[in-house]
């Protein structure tokens, strides 16, 4: 007996299309692996620019202030002063210059270590901003007195109005350090992984 075309399952040319799966989840930011080289270039570009900041306006600070002079810039708000700090950022663990000074040079490796994984566009601004943040006050203790690895860091930005925090000497490196620290804290709270996947929960 015949079967008629009707009968006959359709064959079409080609490989099968292949079902792109509906609602799977996708992380805002996140990029497929092929992108991952990108980010990390992107990663790498965004913490050269501010070691390149960081050290340009520490330079302009050394040369243009006086040390523990203030300088208005906005009145009552917003002043530069030239301090010279032995310790972490903001002033904070004077006279611990070593300690940082390593703690500095491992947070930096691991950064570039899983700046391979990165699949998040997000964790690469974050990563580049904590990686540039490090190294930018890691070239102060090296390089700076009173000597390798003991170099006090150049801070000159002092905010005068700060709500209920007598706020320290900081700068660009610093506000870098704590941009990233927050958006590290914000993709936690929504359980985006550095390799752009979102936890559960």
């Amino acid at each position: 007996m015949d079967e008629s075309p009707a009968d006959t399952p359709a064959v079409t040319d080609g490989a099968p299309e292949s079902a792109a799966p509906a609602g799977s989840g996708s992380v805002p930011g996140a990029t497929a692996s092929g992108g991952r080289p990108a980010l990390a270039v992107a990663l790498a570009l965004i913490a050269g620019c501010v070691v390149a900041g960081d050290q340009f306006t520490k330079y302009l600070a050394v040369r243009d202030l006086a040390e523990n002079v203030p300088v208005t810039v906005v009145a009552g708000w917003l002043q530069l002063r030239l301090i010279r700090n032995p310790g972490a950022a903001f002033s904070l663990a004077t006279g611990s210059t070593w300690i940082f000074t390593i703690i500095a040079t491992v947070v930096s490796l691991v950064i570039v270590r899983v700046s391979r994984q990165l699949g998040s566009r997000w964790w690469a601004v974050a990563l580049g901003l904590l990686l540039g943040g490090a190294v930018g006050n890691l070239i102060d203790r090296l390089t700076r007195a009173p000597g390798f690895g003991r170099g006090h860091v150049i801070d000159f930005i002092e905010y005068l109005r700060f709500p209920f925090i007598d706020f320290p000497v900081f700068n660009v490196a610093d506000s870098c350090i704590t941009t990233a620290a927050v958006l590290i804290a914000l993709l936690g709270l929504r359980g985006i992984a550095v390799d752009g996947s979102r936890t559960a929960g």
